[in-house]
């Protein structure tokens, strides 16, 4: 997100009273197109489909969550399979399962984190029930999880999971263009779970990003703070980079920051900074793997749940029969 954006976003701006009459199109239409595609175009599946998303544009934290979501199915003994529109990808034949030495440039940066992470089947696709579908027919999924997707009603859900950035909240509350959000901040009161980033929010269960420990993407050593005792360069393309110096300062990693748009994907020579040592996020090395070195590294992070939340969505009425 660039500078202009967080100025009129989340701070004051005199273009937003000149985009707000944008901003009221824009929730209209967004409405009309809800209740016709909920309506008349929604395909709903044999299987439970949870829905985890935002109504924010930018990082709210979803992937972490997606993934701590899939794990916590798969220690029930589920089959999970996991669905993601695949932003980014340059592959053109959908649906598509990610398959493990897929390059992030062919098929997405999140999707082949999520593959790579869980062990799921991972399917992307423009239009998510064919990916459903996929996951249904080719690898018998008892549950599914949609990566984002909240706004996507032709596909049906039994759940819906809304993340919420605590430290950023809705911004100035306004509908695109003139604020951060793709429906209105009513939307939050139809979902079945609010779970928020960091901060507080009403109603919501509380949810934190635990960094684990820092490794050498090349050899996958892990590593601890005070070895990178030399320069480091801070790397981060994801939609709130703040967040992930913010972690390192509290790992008392002293660095210099460089902040790319979200799903930048990597060439070899952008990370060729003076610092010696190169830090990025997760999501960030799946795509520095074809040209990985010595030289990087990075540091991922697991989503930690307030008590009892899973006990709480396990306990939801989609989810008897299967649980």
């Amino acid at each position: 997100m660039t500078k202009h954006l967080e100025q009129l976003w989340y701070g004051k701006h005199p273009l937003q009273n000149v985009l707000r009459p944008l901003s009221w199109i824009f929730r209209g239409t967004s409405s009309i197109r809800r209740w016709y595609l909920q309506h008349f175009c929604q395909i709903t599946s044999t299987v439970p489909v949870i829905v985890v998303g935002n109504i924010s544009v930018g990082g709210v934290g979803k992937t972490p969550f997606v993934i701590a979501l899939a794990q916590q199915l798969q220690a029930k003994g589920l089959r999970v399979g996991i669905v993601s529109r695949g932003y980014g990808a340059k592959i053109t034949d959908f649906p598509y399962e990610i398959q493990q030495t897929d390059s992030a440039a062919q098929v997405g940066d999140e999707p082949l984190l999520l593959a790579l992470k869980t062990g799921c089947p991972v399917v992307i696709a423009p239009k998510r029930p064919e990916a459903v579908n996929y996951l249904i027919e080719k690898k018998k999924c008892q549950i599914i999880i949609s990566d984002d997707g909240l706004q996507h009603y032709r596909m049906g859900r039994a759940i819906e999971i809304a993340i919420i950035d605590g430290t950023r909240g809705l911004g100035n509350g306004l509908c695109l263009p003139a604020g951060p959000l793709r429906e209105s901040a009513g939307r939050l009161k139809e979902v079945d779970f609010i779970v928020v980033n960091e901060g507080q929010w009403t109603n919501a269960f509380a949810m934190s990003l635990k960094p684990g420990k820092i490794k050498q993407l090349s050899t996958e050593v892990e590593v601890s703070p005070e070895s990178l005792n030399g320069q480091v360069a801070a790397v981060a393309a994801i939609g709130n980079p703040r967040r992930f110096y913010s972690l390192l300062q509290e790992l008392g990693i002293k660095f210099t920051a460089y902040a790319y748009p979200d799903h930048y994907q990597f060439k070899p020579d952008d990370l060729d900074y003076q610092e010696s040592q190169v830090l990025m996020t997760e999501k960030d090395a799946v795509k520095c793997r074809s040209f990985q070195s010595d030289k990087m590294y990075y540091l991922p992070v697991e989503a930690v749940l307030q008590e009892g939340f899973w006990d709480v969505l396990w306990s939801h009425p989609q989810l008897k029969g299967y649980l």
